[in-house]
């Protein structure tokens, strides 16, 4: 659609061609319209570009003066400098030195934090959740999809991650949903033009939906479905049979697939894409998300795992801290994503969710907190720790709960979430509390790149600022 200037521009050209353009014919009436609509399409090309170009920052060598840097691993400095060379930390001290033709960033009265990680979102595979026909990209067809790769169908430029970033958030896992499995998640920064140039883990995670018991279900919004407890636990049995039934298959096509790769002579196995997809899971070289909530699903879930010998992550997590005891024992991290969310028992304490951190840390229990969130809301994940820290965590585990906790979950805590010399320079400069609503993000790098904090939300900002 041609915007207001370009109409403008064809209203003084139709007024001044007078009575002749009464006389043009509507075919190359057509055409004029036809063209003018490629010239402004034109038109607004380079401005597009140009927001690209601004979108993938600055590299360089930097120095953060004069700051109190929270490098989250270690002790606090009250006054340092940090070096950033190459996308990666290459120094941080009281008395680091600042190389010849670094860009220098005085940052005296803010703080430099490690940026936070959000391992419960859909990032870049939801631009609008209803309404908009191919805004979702979560689900395919069937129940059981571990070929599915979400770095695949990223969208490296979502409006949900230039807004999420200026907040503070780095790094996500983002996951695809539905059916039993879902299919492999992935770690990306949020930076990049393309989902490879973002990715931090291709395939970091099999995401499954575990199997539970559940009596209600929705035809439509208004129209819910109740199932017969009997028949609810036949479902829930059958569909864990299935699960089953498939990861002993996938480890038996990669026995036969590695039979095969020493001994040519053996009759060559079919591939098949799903098992493939499967193996490296199977045999716990890559860790298991198993989305569970309830006490009874995250106990079951735990036995699944421990029976099919895969390296489980509890993700939702509402009732863990009613078996953190099972948790430690079996050392299973959990990402918690509903610390904002209301109660799920009617004579439950309104802040039972609120403390479920805290209980989860007083009892060992491996965790992180995460917003749960398909990409609109992920930015509020400071929040969400600060919730937890005003309900009983304590701040510098609050602060690691959306640092340095997510990075050890996902085995990254060499590369990330800290501030320490040769880990990658995801960084935040700001001018209060990382956790705190009111602080502002005042500078912003990611791999290392210095970010503009603009986002969809500072341009509707600036369109409509002066209106009356």
């Amino acid at each position: 659609m041609r915007n207001v200037k370009s109409l403008d521009a064809e209203t003084r050209r139709r007024g001044g061609e007078g009575t002749m353009s009464m006389k043009v014919s509507y075919a190359i009436l057509c055409l004029i319209m036809i063209v003018g609509l490629s010239l402004d399409a034109h038109a607004q090309q380079p401005s597009s570009i140009t927001a690209i170009q601004t979108n993938v920052g600055a590299a360089g060598v930097y120095a953060i003066r004069n700051a109190r840097i929270v490098t989250v691993s270690g002790a606090e400095i009250e006054n340092g400098t940090l070096i950033i060379r190459d996308g990666k930390i290459e120094s941080v001290g009281a008395n680091a030195n600042v190389p010849a033709g670094a860009q220098e960033i005085d940052a005296r009265g803010l703080s430099v934090y490690p940026g936070m990680i959000d391992l419960g979102t859909s990032m870049g595979l939801v631009e609008i959740n209803s309404g908009a026909p191919g805004g979702v990209d979560t689900v395919e067809l069937g129940d059981m999809n571990p070929n599915i790769q979400a770095i695949v169908a990223v969208n490296p430029y979502s409006a949900h991650i230039n807004v999420t970033r200026v907040n503070g958030v780095t790094s996500v896992l983002t996951s695809p949903a539905g059916g039993i499995i879902s299919g492999q998640a992935a770690v990306i920064n949020l930076d990049g033009t393309t989902p490879r140039e973002m990715a931090v883990l291709p395939q970091a995670a099999l995401v499954i939906n575990f199997p539970r018991v559940t009596t209600r279900s929705f035809d439509s919004l208004f129209n819910p479905q109740q199932t017969n407890i009997t028949d609810a636990i036949t479902t829930r049995d059958r569909q864990l049979d299935q699960l089953r039934k498939l990861m002993h298959d996938a480890e038996a096509y990669g026995k036969a697939q590695d039979a095969y790769a020493r001994d040519k002579s053996l009759p060559r196995p079919e591939s098949n894409v799903i098992l493939a997809a499967l193996v490296p899971y199977v045999r716990g070289e890559r860790p298991v998300i198993l989305r569970a909530d309830r006490d009874t699903e995250i106990t079951a879930a735990i036995r699944f795992a421990e029976e099919m010998h895969l390296r489980p992550i509890i993700m939702g997590g509402n009732d863990a801290w009613k078996v953190a005891a099972l948790l430690k024992e079996k050392n299973v991290p959990v990402i918690l994503t509903g610390v904002l969310d209301l109660p799920t028992r009617e004579d439950d304490f309104y802040d039972v969710l609120y403390e479920n951190a805290a209980k989860l840390e007083q009892a060992g229990v491996r965790f992180c907190i995460s917003t749960g969130d398909t990409g609109a809301h992920v930015r509020d994940l400071p929040f969400q720790a600060g919730m937890a820290a005003a309900f009983g965590l304590p701040r510098a585990e609050a602060l690691k709960s959306v640092t340095l906790y997510p990075a050890q979950i996902m085995n990254l805590a060499d590369r990330m979430g800290s501030i320490e010399p040769g880990k990658v320079a995801n960084l935040v400069i700001t001018d209060g509390d990382l956790l705190e609503a009111r602080t502002h993000v005042r500078y912003l790098f990611i791999n290392g790149r210095q970010l503009p904090l603009t986002s969809r939300h500072t341009e509707l900002y600036e369109q409509f600022k002066n209106r009356r």
